[in-house]
């Protein structure tokens, strides 16, 4: 999207945040220009200010005033990048999804885990805050759904790395990764809303146990 563009489409600093509708489900699709070293270092303090806001107050009383104040950015440039801050929120979101779905692959980690669970949910787990502020504020479910495209691509890719499966029709493998996608968010749910009680690691092998019982 050029400039021009960034600037007709860019809303009011007051707007409401929403992470709804086709803009949340096209953005895992977009292809960014990689960024150089102080755009990428602007973005940083601009998402990390964001993220720090809505976790001291809801997320739609939040305002890119106060994300430019808080990261010492001015308006212009933020506009240079993000249309407004749903678009920051989603591009912070989409980072992490990113990361954790492609962290075993990246790594050539040799195991049979397909998904960091461990440390994706000790993340979370850390960042509690962020995700009762996404819940409270109903955007939870997009996160999810964003999570899901982003789990499923990344654990069909470590099964075809795996060799294990090379026999089953790659529709079928895609269909498997999604269903595991979706197994793993349900157990990331079923953790946090009972209070965290078994460890990150403890839900990792519990995972993998399904995913490797369920696959023979």
């Amino acid at each position: 999207m050029s400039k021009s563009e960034r600037s007709k489409n860019a809303r009011a600093q007051n707007a409401p945040l929403k992470l709804q509708g086709d803009a949340a489900k096209k953005r895992p699709h977009e292809k960014r220009r990689k960024p150089d070293q102080r755009i990428r270092r602007t973005c940083e303090r601009l998402g990390i200010a964001l993220l720090t806001l809505i976790q001291e107050m809801p997320i739609d009383d939040v305002t890119v005033q106060e994300v430019l104040d808080r990261a010492s950015v001015g308006r212009s440039t933020f506009y240079l990048h993000y249309r407004d801050k749903d678009d920051l929120l989603l591009s912070q979101l989409e980072m992490f999804l990113e990361t954790m779905s492609t962290a075993l692959s990246t790594r050539k980690e040799r195991s049979h885990r397909v998904l960091p669970v461990a440390e994706l949910f000790a993340h979370i787990g850390n960042q509690n805050k962020l995700y009762r502020a996404l819940a409270d504020s109903g955007r939870l479910h997009d996160f999810f759904d964003l999570a899901q495209g982003y789990f499923a691509r990344g654990i069909e890719r470590r099964l075809t790395e795996s060799g294990r499966l090379s026999n089953l029709p790659q529709r079928e493998l895609a269909a498997r990764a999604a269903a595991l996608a979706g197994s793993v968010l349900s157990l990331l749910r079923w953790w946090l809303d009972r209070g965290e009680k078994e460890s990150p690691q403890e839900m990792d092998e519990l995972f993998h146990r399904t995913v490797w019982n369920g696959l023979q």
